[in-house]
C-alpha cells in the first residue's frame, strides 16, 4: 500500500492546466484568469454621490440652519451645465456626477425644503462627505486580477466596470464518465434478482458539476471490450478528462480494467485509508496529439465519492488552472461522541456532521453506519474526520475534519 499523500502526489502532480481560452466576461463566474487582467478605466469613471441629498461648498455650510438657493436637480446619467457658486446647492441623486464648484453632498435627512430653489441645510458640511471619487475602486493601469485568481460574481461586476468584455481564462472541463456492470438497473424499471439500482454516476455527476465541470455522462456500458474501447477512443477525442467507476480493486476482473491497461498508460493503486483504499490512475493518448487523464474510481458508493474528494476532484481544480486551495478546508474539531475503528494500518474517512458551539469550536459526531457502500449516512455529512491508526478517537478528543459543505 501508499499513503494518500503518495498517490496524490501522483495523481495531481500528473495533471497539467490545459490551454488558455478567450471567454466573455460574463461568463467568467468560477473560472480562474489565466492572463493578468489590467484596467483600462475608473471606477467609478468620475466624482460622483454617494447618497441622495444636496451638492453644496462646504464652506458655505459650517453651521446648522444655512439656507441656499437650488439651482436644479441632477439625476444619474446627468451632467449639471452649471457651477455651484457661493451662497448655492443642487439637488442631486444617488450616483449623479458632481457638479463643478461643489466639494460636499448633505444628505437628504439633513435638509429642510422651503421651496422650489430654497433650502435649508441642518448639519455643517465636510469636504468630501458622500463623494465618491474618480477611481476610488480601480485606477486605470491597476492590476485588478493576478493570473490564476478565481472569478466570482463580485469579480464579473467589476470586469463589466473597467470594460473587460474578453479575458484569457482556463475553460471548464469536459469530463466524460462511465460504469460497466451487468446488476446495474437505471432506467427505473422493476428490479431483478441480482440487480441494483445505478447511484454512483448520478452522485458522480453531480460532483463532477458541482468542481466547475461539465459532464459528459456516457451511463452503463455493457461488459463488451470491443464497444468499450471504441466509446473511451471516441470520447477522448471530445473531452478532457475520463472518470471511471468500478473495477479497479486487486481482486476485479472488471472489462474497464482489462481495457484500460490495454490502451492506457495506468497505474493501479492501493491506498492505506478506509473507505476508498483502491484507485487508478493512468492517461490516455488521443489521434490529436493530447493526452487524457484517467481517474478510476472504486465501485462502491462511500468509496467512489471519497476518492474523488481526495484525488480527482483536486487534480481537475488543477487543470482549470486553481493553484491554491485546491483541497477541501479542514478544520480541528471537537469529538461529541465517541469514534470507534479498529487498528488496521489505514486513515480512516468518517463521516461526520459538525456544527459551531458555544465555545466558538466546530464539534462533530458521525453520521450513522460507515460502511463502504452505506451511501444514505453520506447524504448526512457535512465533513470527513481524519481517523488516525488504531483504536478510535473518545469525547473530548480533537480530530481534523475535511469540510464537504
Amino acid at each position: 500500500m501508499i499513503s494518500l499523500v503518495e498517490a496524490q502526489e501522483i495523481v495531481i502532480g500528473g495533471c497539467e492546466p490545459v490551454a488558455p481560452v478567450i471567454v466573455d466576461c460574463q461568463q467568467m463566474s468560477g473560472r480562474v484568469v489565466a492572463q493578468d487582467v489590467v484596467a483600462t478605466e475608473f471606477i467609478p469613471p468620475f466624482d460622483n454621490t454617494a447618497v441622495d441629498g444636496f451638492a453644496v461648498r462646504a464652506q458655505d455650510v459650517t453651521t446648522a440652519g444655512v439656507e441656499l438657493e437650488v439651482l436644479g436637480v441632477i439625476g444619474a446619467g446627468h451632467v449639471a451645465s452649471y457651477e455651484i457658486g457661493a451662497g448655492q446647492a443642487a439637488r442631486i441623486m444617488t450616483g449623479a456626477p458632481m457638479p463643478q464648484g461643489a466639494d460636499a453632498v448633505v444628505m437628504i435627512e439633513d435638509a429642510t425644503v422651503l421651496s422650489a430653489n430654497r433650502v435649508q441645510i441642518n448639519k455643517p458640511a465636510r469636504v468630501g462627505e458622500a463623494i465618491r471619487k474618480i477611481g476610488e475602486d480601480v485606477r486605470a493601469g491597476d492590476v485588478v486580477f493576478k493570473t490564476g485568481a478565481l472569478i466570482n460574481a463580485a469579480g464579473i461586476g467589476v470586469l463589466a466596470g473597467i470594460n473587460a468584455r474578453k479575458v484569457m481564462s482556463y475553460p471548464k472541463l469536459r469530463v466524460a464518465m462511465l460504469s460497466t456492470g451487468d446488476e446495474l438497473v437505471i432506467d427505473g424499471s422493476e428490479l431483478k434478482p441480482g440487480q441494483i439500482r445505478e447511484s454512483n454516476l448520478t452522485m458522480l455527476s453531480a460532483m463532477i458539476a458541482a468542481t466547475g465541470c461539465e459532464v459528459i455522462n456516457l451511463g452503463i456500458i455493457e461488459d463488451d471490450e470491443q464497444k468499450l474501447e471504441a466509446t473511451l477512443r471516441d470520447v477522448a477525442q471530445r473531452c478532457d478528462a475520463i472518470v471511471t467507476s468500478g473495477g479497479v480493486g486487486q481482486g476485479d476482473f472488471d472489462v474497464v480494467k482489462i481495457v484500460l491497461s490495454r490502451i492506457a498508460e495506468m497505474q493501479w493503486m492501493q491506498m492505506a485509508i478506509k473507505p476508498a483504499k483502491p484507485f487508478a490512475f493512468g492517461k490516455l493518448a488521443t489521434s490529436d496529439a493530447r493526452v487524457i487523464p484517467i481517474f478510476g474510481l472504486p465501485g462502491n458508493p462511500v468509496s467512489s465519492m471519497i476518492s474523488f474528494e481526495l484525488l480527482a476532484r483536486p487534480a481537475l481544480r488543477k487543470m482549470m488552472g486553481h493553484t491554491k486551495n485546491l483541497m477541501r478546508p479542514t478544520v480541528r474539531a471537537i469529538v461529541d461522541a465517541p469514534m470507534k475503528r479498529k487498528q488496521d494500518g489505514k486513515i480512516h474517512f468518517m463521516r461526520v456532521f459538525g456544527e459551531f458551539g458555544d465555545d466558538g469550536r466546530l464539534h462533530v459526531r458521525d453520521t450513522g453506519p460507515q460502511g463502504s457502500h452505506q451511501l444514505a449516512s453520506t447524504a448526512l455529512a457535512n465533513g470527513l474526520a481524519l481517523v488516525p491508526d488504531g483504536q478510535g478517537l473518545a469525547i473530548g478528543a480533537e480530530v481534523e475534519v475535511m469540510m464537504l459543505a
